[in-house]
Parts: structure tokens; sequence; C-alpha cells
């Protein structure tokens, strides 16, 4: 699949490409990232082989990643009509501040504010809230945002890292007040973050949100620079989130995800991104990259075409435990549907199911 293989996010008109290319490692200034020149060269290259969808938030490196986009179209306004940038509020630059963050109506249009002055555009494609505020009731937060939809700021919002329920009730409302709905959900999905196929996939495919999962790679667990041959050797930039991730568990999903790139010809991350892209509801994975080569490898993902049997072997090792109900009702089946086939699925016999007539009351 190209990545001007463009897809519908959500249950909109929008169209962005399979892979969206995110920008937390756009700048340095949280000591792992790349420098603002390496940062152009990422996304000029992103944007020549066709991609359209940017991802960032006003939090990024200090508001250093919206800068450093901003300034990028400034300089080429050719391309800011083509390019879908999506940005995010929620999180706060003003410590001390208690409105400064959060999803509450003053601190989302001064967050827009000031993430419109550092991208240097007048509207953002794509708004997203960056996570659930619990002190704002999200009727305010919803009609907030269609504000500035109405106003022309925004062309479509989206919701992050929030509880099933919670993303339910706005869209909810949303529908109900005719206010402008949610068209994506973005929540971290990868090999090793599965825990979200029990409420939050299903629920996204429900209410026609366009799924684009963050940290595929699980911050570079999953790139393939770290194996059993390296464990305990290397020192992460991102410390404990890449440490922690390293247990004996996740060396055993290495070992499946090395073996598989082996007999496909390709890389441990392309694999671990093209298992991502290719589950049911996801729309545009979010990569990021410090460097050319990280990018090219990434995008080559696109083109990796995993079998049953590789998709299985991975599905297996990386098979998360989920909140009841998920197993529940998926084991009911049979009690409902039991001697039937619904959908491509076919449900065994319920054992306590009646044998004939003379057994029902």
């Amino acid at each position: 699949m190209p990545l001007t293989h463009y897809v519908t996010l959500g249950r909109s008109g929008l169209r962005v490409s399979p892979h969206c290319l995110g920008t937390m490692t756009f700048g340095d200034d949280w000591g792992w990232g790349c420098r603002a020149d390496d940062a152009r060269d990422i996304l000029a290259r992103y944007l020549d082989a066709g991609g359209n969808f940017i991802d960032t938030a006003n939090i990024y490196t200090n508001g250093h990643a919206e800068q450093i986009i901003g300034d990028y179209f400034a300089e080429t306004p050719h391309r800011r009509q083509q390019a879908v940038i999506a940005t995010k509020f929620f999180g706060s630059l003003f410590t001390g501040d208690p409105n400064a963050g959060g999803a509450g109506r003053k601190s989302i249009h001064a967050a827009l504010d000031h993430s419109l002055r550092r991208l240097r555009t007048d509207y953002v494609d794509l708004y997203w809230m960056h996570c659930w505020d619990p002190f704002t009731p999200i009727d305010e937060t919803m009609r907030a945002l269609d504000d500035l939809v109405r106003a022309g700021k925004v062309r479509y919002v989206g919701v992050s890292d929030t509880p099933a329920w919670k993303v339910t009730q706005a869209q909810m409302l949303a529908h109900w007040k005719g206010w402008t709905p949610l068209v994506a959900l973005q929540i971290e999905y990868s090999l090793l973050q599965r825990t979200v196929e029990g409420e939050l996939v299903p629920m996204a495919r429900e209410l026609g949100l366009g799924v684009t999962p963050w940290s595929p790679l699980k911050a570079g667990v999953l790139s393939g620079k770290y194996t059993r041959a390296t464990r305990g050797t290397d020192a992460p930039a991102r410390g404990a989130r890449v440490t922690h991730a390293l247990t004996d568990a996740t060396y055993d999903l290495i070992d499946v995800l090395v073996r598989v790139a082996g007999e496909l010809g390709t890389t441990p991350a392309r694999v671990a991104l093209a298992w991502v892209q290719q589950q049911p509801g996801v729309a545009s994975t979010i990569i990021g990259a410090r460097t050319l080569q990280q990018l090219d490898d990434n995008l080559g993902a696109l083109d990796v075409v995993l079998g049953p049997a590789h998709r299985a072997a991975l599905d297996e090792v990386s098979k998360p435990v989920l909140n009841f109900p998920s197993d529940f009702v998926r084991g009911a089946g049979s009690i409902a549907y039991g001697g039937t086939t619904i959908a491509g699925r076919t449900f065994a016999p319920w054992p306590l199911a009646p044998a004939d007539d003379a057994q029902r009351y």
C-alpha cells in the first residue's frame, strides 16, 4: 500500500495518508529528539513521498515542534493547503496557572491561539483533546470545539487517551445537540499494548471514529534494536519507559518479530508497524522518526503483507488480557447462536441447551 493510497478518517470526508508523521521528536529540547534542520528534512521527505497527515501537540518539545512545522510551511506556502495538520490541547506550558491546561473553554481557546501563532496558519485541520479532563464537563468541551469549527479556526475534531464511556458520551451529546462530532480516536496501540481491543477499538468502529495509533513501536522497543543478545547492555534515551517494557514476555515477542521479519525479508520495525496498520478499525498509524533512515524504514512497512500464519504467530505471542466482560461476551455466542453460522462465524452448540422439544418448558 503506497503512502498515497489515502483513507477517509472515520465518518468524515477528510482524506489522510495511511501513515501519519508524528512530531514529538521535532526539536531536541527534551533530550532525545532531533535538531530543527533534521526535523525539516524529515518533514520534506514525508511530504515528497506523498504523505499529507502531520500530528503534533502544543506541548511537544515545549511548543518547538509546532514552531518547526510552522516555519517549514511558511517557507513552502504552496504545501500548506495539501497538508492535514493536527495538533492537540490539554497540556499546560504555564506551570501554576490552573486554566492554562485541561479541556475548559478558556484553556481551549488560549491553547489554539498559541498553536496557530506557532504553526503560522489561520486554522488547523484536526484538533485533538489530548487527554480526558475529569474537572471539565464534556459538554463544555464539545461546545467549545464546535464554536471553533464554526469560527473557521478548526476543520475537524478528535479525542485522544480518553475512556470509552466518556468518548461515547461526548459523541452522543454532539449528535443530539447538532454540534461538530468527533471523527477520530488517538490511542496507544501496538503488539505490546493491545488492551484497547476490549473497549476503545470496538467503540471507535461503532461510532465512526478512525483509529490513529500512537507509539506503534512502543517507544522503539519493537524497532529491532533491543534483543535478548543485547539485554542489560542498552541505555535507552527514553529511560524507564523502555526498560520497564523489556521483560521476558517482550523478548518472546521480539523473537517472533525477528523470525517473521527474516521470513519476509524485511525489518522487525516494519513487521510491527504492518501488524498495527492492518488491524480492524485502524485508519492511519502515527510513526515517529529522528533520522531520515528511521523514516524510510517506517514508511517501508506499507509494503509488508502479513500472511495468515505470520499474523497468527504475532497475535498469539502478544495476546492481551482484557477487562470484563470482553472474554465473557466472546464466549457467550454459543448460548445465543449455538449451532449456527452468522457473519462468517460458526458457533458450537451450547451443551446445556435442550436437545428436543420435550425438554423445553
